[in-house]
């Protein structure tokens, strides 16, 4: 049987980050992807040039045709900038029954703000109780925190456990902005603490990582991968799409990621 992930994030005109990726992330690991969009963005690979919200009642009208009629077993939630959002999708969620993998995008690799600031504490409430995983950056854990953005992987585990103490089922610290040789995350599961360390890759194509990497973690558990071989898989497929990102060469700015390198000649 097709496993089936669903995306609800915003969609990116410049097609690396957003639904763009997670769709691209999601056929590239042999899944069929679905979308809710909840925003519609003017972008490229140098930023961010305009928002346009979508509707709670889209958003909500979205979910309904989708789980009504598809059998989705992983949902990945990326972009929603306003609280109606967030309240409707949390609502949507209870209402089916499912949790989901969090990516709270709240600032996009070009640094414009993506999350209104009223937002930030209706993520936190509605969403977070309903994560399966949320998979926060440094920056982004600590404006869930309330803590300084965190230095050492002892920072990134405590800002992990006060994420946690939200309800999230599970939480994922991306350590990619730390110095040092290695691009490290570290995991949290109830007690369980796992280190991810990967080389640290030197490119300025790193557009749409943390949207290719939640993506990912949901197409392995819609094919019924246990969520911590899930997230482990997920970070080596995101190290290989770094690795052959300079290939692609596209855009002005910082490029995309590349989702399909095993398939895709030079």
């Amino acid at each position: 049987m097709t496993a089936i992930a669903l995306s609800i994030a915003g969609s990116d005109s410049g097609g690396g980050a957003g639904i763009q990726a997670d769709l691209k992330t999601f056929s590239a690991l042999g899944v069929y992807g679905a979308s809710v969009i909840t925003a519609i963005t003017a972008q490229n690979t140098r930023g961010v040039t305009a928002v346009e919200d979508v509707s709670a009642e889209i958003v909500s009208a979205q979910m309904d045709a989708v789980f009504s009629d598809l059998d989705v077993k992983a949902v990945k939630i990326g972009m929603v900038s306003r609280r109606e959002t967030i309240a409707a999708i949390a609502e949507g969620l209870r209402r089916f029954g499912k949790r989901a993998v969090v990516d709270p995008v709240m600032v996009a690799t070009s640094g414009d703000a993506l999350l209104r600031p009223d937002a930030v504490a209706a993520l936190i409430e509605e969403l977070l109780p309903l994560a399966l995983v949320a998979t926060p950056n440094l920056a982004e854990a600590a404006l869930m925190t309330g803590r300084a953005i965190a230095e050492d992987e002892v920072e990134m585990a405590r800002q992990a456990e006060a994420i946690m103490r939200t309800g999230a089922h599970a939480v994922l610290v991306k350590g990619g902005h730390l110095k040092g040789q290695e691009a490290t995350d570290l995991f949290l599961d109830g007690d369980t603490l796992v280190r991810l360390p990967a080389a640290r890759i030197e490119t300025r194509n790193d557009h749409g990582t943390g949207c290719t990497l939640s993506a990912a973690i949901a197409a392995g558990l819609a094919k019924g991968v246990p969520l911590v071989e899930a997230v482990s898989a997920a970070k080596s497929y995101l190290h290989a799409a770094i690795s052959a990102a300079d290939r692609l060469e596209i855009g002005q700015g910082r490029g995309p990621v590349h989702h399909f390198h095993r398939w895709w000649e030079d």
